[in-house]
């Protein structure tokens, strides 16, 4: 009875991220014209909107989860704002639950938040001229989803400017914000088995698979990648078997995709694989002409 109730909190969780992500991005690719009539605030609000409610169900489930992990309303809203990562928050509030060592929960939110590192280069050249401080706080609030939403309206839309853009940031951060802190006071008024923790994770990252996989070779490596983790966490018995083998699927999966797109750019791994991951090409393609 418990493994089918489990079965279901991780089928319900995976079936939220996707309908939310693939609501947002299906908004998204609605090219969206401005009123020149309309505020400035309330036509970026506008554009925002499906960001911010596609952040309501998910920002409540993580509010409810650190708090069945150990943290206050306080906590959840410090945490919101200066971590600004569902997938960070999540797997803060799972290996917590686990006990994992400081160190390993460390080098997990390093290499997980690593890849803002290339998604920030992306937007530089949208945001030259702009001084130091407007730079740092705009590195502070983006994460993968709003970058989604500046990177299509600096690449369609030509009048979208760097403030434009850190607004769409901040209402993505006061949504979600407000739901994780919205989620962490039902939380107080609930009795949460903390084994949801680690389903909602898995769930979580599922996700961000399945919105990830864009040709065959990306398939390959996910699967590569889980065969790896399941050999080091058995092999080192910690969740530091998690960072190595994050490490070795990232070095395999560059030193491959670099291999087969240097001598044999036909090859079949490249081959895409119809999904949510393939439909980023229209932002790739608009860009590039």
């Amino acid at each position: 009875m418990r493994f089918n109730q489990e079965r279901l909190i991780l089928g319900a969780l995976t079936v939220t991220y996707l309908t939310a992500g693939f609501l947002m991005e299906e908004l998204f690719l609605t090219k969206q014209v401005r009123n020149p009539n309309e505020p400035l605030w309330l036509s970026t609000l506008r554009v925002a909107m499906p960001l911010n409610l596609s952040y309501i169900p998910i920002g409540l489930a993580c509010g409810i989860l650190l708090h069945a992990a150990g943290f206050n309303t306080l906590l959840t809203a410090l945490v919101s704002i200066f971590i600004f990562s569902g997938g960070a928050q999540f797997m803060i509030a799972a290996m917590l639950t686990i006990n994992a060592p400081l160190l390993s929960i460390v080098l997990m939110l390093f290499f997980l938040e690593l890849r803002y590192a290339l998604l920030g280069s992306s937007l530089s050249r949208y945001l030259q001229g702009q001084p130091h401080r407007f730079i740092f706080a705009f590195s502070l609030s983006m994460n993968d989803e709003n970058y989604a939403v500046n990177y299509l309206k600096f690449a369609t839309d030509k009048k979208w400017d760097g403030h434009q853009a850190l607004m769409v940031e901040h209402y993505s951060l006061l949504f979600w914000t407000v739901s994780n802190v919205v989620g962490s006071l039902v939380g107080s008024a609930l009795k949460i088995n903390l084994s949801i923790v680690n389903f909602a994770l898995t769930a979580l990252f599922l996700y961000m698979i399945v919105m990830q996989i864009k040709s065959r070779l990306t398939v390959l490596i996910c699967v590569l990648s889980g065969f790896l983790a399941a050999f080091f966490m058995i092999l080192t018995k910690s969740t530091l078997g998690l960072v190595i083998s994050t490490l070795i699927a990232s070095f395999i999966g560059f030193a491959l995709e670099h291999y087969i797109t240097t001598h044999t750019p036909k090859s079949r791994w490249l081959w895409k694989v119809r999904g949510p991951g393939s439909r980023k090409d229209a932002v790739e393609e608009t860009d590039s002409n």
